[in-house]
């Protein structure tokens, strides 16, 4: 020891990296102790909350192996029973259920800090013989029902938030079942997969330069009628080569005496891939995958009931991140423009729909950074009543920092405000949109992947569903290198019995290296060169991926023999359109209504045309609505309705709406005095108006502070808002 001491840094470096070399093996025996430790449990989930089982979908008329969960409430931790309950929905995407509840500060931590009851549904690691996508849907039908049967006094149906593969999921049970679900937050969820920009995005060439989906057909077939989850996390795994085979260990290597905990929490989930039944796996494939057939309308339940993405009801929010490589923006929000081709068709089909573009987080830390949950997710959370009560159409949460120019700042829910601001399809196209040509290549690519999937269950097919054993598929499922990285150190294997001993040695005697040692130094130098090398190697691998799909499938001749030649059918069939027009009885609904309709058509006739509302409005309508005596008070769901109304009628004909405006306020001068106080309190909470706001404003005081009704006019009863 005196002869290395003497060799001064050279000594220290090589001391702490022999120390850190068995501490990230004891790391890593952890890790695969783990893996087997959770693979044992019955139905293995990451969630750091306590709960209890509420429904199992195995009981169910078609069963799946779906569970719904209540989240018990920490300790100090107290829920409203008039709040609306949130259902966190994980996606069955290869990695078991658990990732939105991983941490304290999670999707589920957040809204049982806002006061919500909180429930959740996962699912076990092996599917029900049988089960279908469309089962899967009706079961979370009868989840949601049961929440809302639990909480009868809830001012609101059950907020759902949906994360990645589980928001297609969702979305398609709420188009089937749209009284059932209030707003729905999906997360990274991808709904347009032909959707991206060139030179990025390569994960939506994949079923292209595969050939189509006959390989899933083939992986089913080798797993006796069961995919193996872990091929969808290898895909994950495949898009960033440096994080995958070097910065991920190595972060841990370099930090090995903090980092070990946040590792092995995270690779609990990460390792844990799940099964479906090939049927399941095939149809996503198929139809979205490859066929993104679910926005284009061409989706219809076993009965034939079409599944139309416009019949959705409720809000839909969407959260979603430039970093994100899975679920790039243009695939979290194409659908938009798949379904509506102008502005009003939103408008006009009653739907709103708000989405917030995060600039640098991944796919994963959208659901598990604490960060995003106590930012983006707890001000969803916080506002959910204030996106309930918008007009319908299109908006952009954008959400900033409260500092010394926000106005009435005690207005405003924590250190974030939270504001919505109207935007157009233009808005979303500009994010980036395939051309007509890109669109023919994908559909080019789909009646290729029909082609290769019908010849091969036709051929090969046969031969592996009859031959292949259970023991076999079993014995491939077992050796695939994703489970195998985490077999092969844990304490199953014999050469890794001495590793403890040996990390407890290096713990008791740990030296650390000093940071500014020149080989450690060196060290990070060396991993700065292979993480380039790498992301150098995965930016061509997707350069010539791309180059391959455009070419190959943008050849005329392989256009026109599937059918796609200059007078085919189109490359991208366009769901029915939405008509903009009134619905009948709009020209009786603007004489009916009272002070409620009134006030509420006052707001929308200053605000509306401004095209943002925020959360300090929101505080103001609660403080009202709390000083206000219970009984007559209208609910929320109620109040969403008069919004929704209103809205319609003001943009369908604001002079008129301003002309009849008179009509359904209260007799009394001084009823009318209260009511127009009301208004102007909820226009000053976003603080100085704009002088179109104020010229509208000073329009609504005049129809306001005229004569009141003449004796023999209809009289109207006051309602409390």
């Amino acid at each position: 020891m005196t002869a290395w001491n003497g060799l001064g840094p050279v000594a220290e470096y090589w001391r702490d990296a022999w120390q850190r070399s068995v501490l990230l093996l004891d790391v890593l025996r952890q890790r695969g102790n783990a893996y087997f430790q959770h693979q044992a449990s019955e139905a293995p989930h990451v969630l750091s909350f306590q709960a209890e089982l509420v429904r199992d979908g195995r009981t169910l008329p078609r069963p799946v192996n779906y569970l719904l969960v209540r989240i018990v409430p920490p300790q100090g931790t107290r829920t409203d029973p008039t709040k609306p309950p949130f259902i966190v929905v994980d996606p069955r995407a290869g990695h078991g259920p658990g990732i939105g509840g991983m941490k304290q500060d999670s999707e589920i931590g957040v809204a049982l800090a806002a006061g919500h009851p909180c429930y959740f549904i996962g699912f076990l690691p092996e599917p029900v013989p049988g089960q279908t996508v469309e089962d899967v849907c009706r079961a979370e039908a009868a989840f949601v029902e049961e929440v809302a049967v639990r909480h009868p006094a809830a001012e609101g149906k059950p907020v759902i938030i949906a994360n990645c593969q589980a928001g297609w999921q969702v979305l398609m049970m709420a188009a089937l079942r749209p009284e059932l679900v209030g707003p729905i937050l999906v997360a990274g969820s991808p709904l347009s997969y032909w959707a991206g920009v060139r030179g990025k995005n390569p994960m939506r060439y994949l079923g292209g330069i595969l050939g189509g989906t006959w390989l899933t057909a083939l992986a089913g077939d080798l797993g006796k009628g069961i995919f193996d989850g872990a091929n969808l996390v290898a895909n994950f795994e495949s898009l960033d080569p440096a994080n995958t085979y070097w910065k991920k260990l190595y972060n841990v290597y370099s930090k090995v005496d903090t980092e070990a905990p946040r590792f092995l929490d995270f690779e609990t989930w990460w390792g844990s891939p799940v099964l479906l039944n090939a049927e399941e796996m095939q149809w996503i494939a198929d139809n979205l995958f490859v066929g993104n057939k679910l926005t284009a309308g061409q989706l219809s339940t076993s009965d034939g009931q079409p599944i139309d993405l416009r019949k959705v009801t409720s809000p839909i929010v969407v959260l979603c991140s430039w970093g994100d490589n899975i679920t790039p923006p243009q695939q979290a929000l194409g659908w938009i423009t798949d379904l509506y081709q102008d502005d009003k068709d939103i408008a006009a089909g009653g739907q709103t729909i708000v989405y917030t573009l995060h600039q640098s987080i991944g796919h994963l830390g959208i659901f598990v950074s604490g960060k995003v949950a106590t930012k983006e997710h707890a001000e969803f959370a916080s506002c959910m009543d204030l996106i309930n009560l918008l007009p319908p159409g299109l908006y952009e949460a954008v959400i900033t920092e409260v500092d010394e120019d926000t106005e009435n700042p005690e207005l405003v829910n924590g250190k974030y405000l939270f504001r919505l601001e109207a935007r157009t399809l233009q808005d979303i196209r500009a994010l980036g949109a395939n051309s007509p040509e890109d669109d023919r290549r994908f559909a080019t690519a789909a009646r290729i992947s029909d082609i290769n999937l019908g010849l091969y269950r036709a051929t090969a097919g046969r031969v592996l569903r009859a031959l292949v054993p259970e023991s076999l598929a079993k014995a491939l499922r077992q050796l695939h290198p994703h489970r195998l990285q985490f077999a092969m150190f844990s304490d199953r294997n014999p050469l890794m019995w001495p590793v403890q001993g040996l990390a407890d040695w290096a713990r008791t005697t740990r030296a650390p290296v000093a940071a500014d040692n020149p080989l450690c130094t060196a060290e990070r130098a060396l991993s700065s060169w292979v993480v380039t090398a790498l992301e150098a190697w995965g930016s061509a691998r997707d350069a010539m991926s791309e180059a391959l799909f455009l070419n190959v499938y943008g050849a005329p001749v392989l256009q026109a023999l599937v059918g796609l030649g200059p007078h085919g059918a189109p490359a991208r069939p366009r769901i029915e359109k939405v008509l903009g027009e009134a619905p009948a009885g709009a020209e009786l609904a603007f004489e009916g209504g009272g002070p409620v309709e009134a006030a509420v058509r006052a707001l929308l006739y200053v605000r509306l045309p401004e095209g943002s509302a925020d959360e300090r409005g929101l505080t103001m309508l609660r403080a009202v609505r709390a000083s206000r005596p219970a009984g007559p008070q209208l609910s929320l769901e109620q109040l969403k309705q008069v919004v929704k109304e209103q809205a319609r009628l003001v943009e369908l004909d604001a002079d008129r709406a301003l002309r009849t405006l008179p009509g359904l306020l209260p007799k009394g001068r001084v009823e009318r005095h209260a009511a127009l106080a009301l208004v102007q309190r909820m226009l000053s909470a976003r603080g100085e108006l704009s002088a179109g706001a104020k010229g509208r404003l000073k329009q609504v005081q005049a129809l306001f502070e005229a004569d009141a009704e003449a004796p023999g006019q209809r009289s109207r009863e006051t309602v409390h808002a």
